[in-house]
């Protein structure tokens, strides 16, 4: 599970992927795409991974896109790179194990449509966000134009999308763009708590709850409570819900196993 340009690494229940191009602020090139497929590809095997991680190494979180992969041939290299990170993204979509964006310095273009993609993020004080399309002439990809209405609503995304303009962090955490902003010194171990946390909760039960939460918007309400209903069911048959009841009416802690 690694790559020179994707560090995989595993502590526990733990996965994290370091994207890992510090020259390029980490830009998404073809060879990273398919190394960060082929990691969404065993997490997603392997039920013992309960959260997962994604950072970037050097200045910045992701940069963007590479352009010099666009710059010879735009089409070409559209289609060399956005069928990896899009089966990566739907991957990362449909496990059970929350991810977990660890962001500082900059995200933008493909690394923030990324980054949108993750169900929680983690920022260090100063970094900055851009959307940075429509500055090159060109639409957003990676999932972007899904996950940036869902989180900010409609006016707020089209103000992102079209003006291109860099967010502060303080802004980003008002319109709901991260979760929390950290001073940078504390960032990688309020990441590591907070992915140890979510890695000892029912993982079952998670990969339930983003999959209802996200799909909420397609769904009416009769639609919504019968996926809730299967969903529901699904998790009586785990051994958390047990263990989740036995620990309330014994007064404890619940000791969950992800299953």
């Amino acid at each position: 599970m690694s790559e020179s340009t994707l560090l995989v690494s595993r502590d526990g229940a733990i996965v994290t992927l370091q994207f890992n191009r510090p020259e390029a602020l980490n830009a998404l090139d073809v060879a990273m795409a398919h190394a960060f497929l082929a990691a969404m590809r065993e997490i997603a095997a392997d039920k013992a991974v309960r959260a997962v991680v994604l950072k970037g190494a050097g200045r910045a979180f992701i940069a963007g896109g590479d352009l010099a992969t666009l710059r010879a041939d735009p089409v070409q290299g559209v289609r060399d790179l956005l069928p990896p990170l899009n089966e990566a993204v739907s991957l990362m979509h449909r496990i059970d194990a929350p991810v977990i964006a660890q962001v500082h310095g900059a995200s933008a273009g493909g690394g923030l449509s990324l980054m949108l993609m993750c169900d929680f993020v983690l920022a260090a004080e100063g970094t900055k966000f851009n959307l940075a399309y429509i500055n090159l002439g060109t639409n957003c990809d990676v999932g972007g134009s899904w996950a940036l209405p869902r989180l900010v609503g409609l006016r707020h995304a089209l103000e992102i999308a079209l003006l291109g303009e860099n967010i502060s962090c303080e802004d980003a955490l008002r319109l709901g763009l991260v979760n929390r902003v950290l001073p940078a010194a504390e960032l990688e171990a309020a990441t590591r708590a907070f992915a140890e946390r979510l890695a000892s909760g029912p993982t079952r039960a998670y990969g339930h709850m983003r999959r209802l939460m996200r799909g909420s918007f397609d769904r009416d309400l009769a639609g919504a409570l019968q996926a809730e209903a299967q969903s529901f069911e699904d998790c009586a048959r785990g051994a958390d819900l047990r263990e989740g009841l036995a620990a309330f009416f014994e007064r404890r802690a619940p000791q969950f196993h992800g299953h």
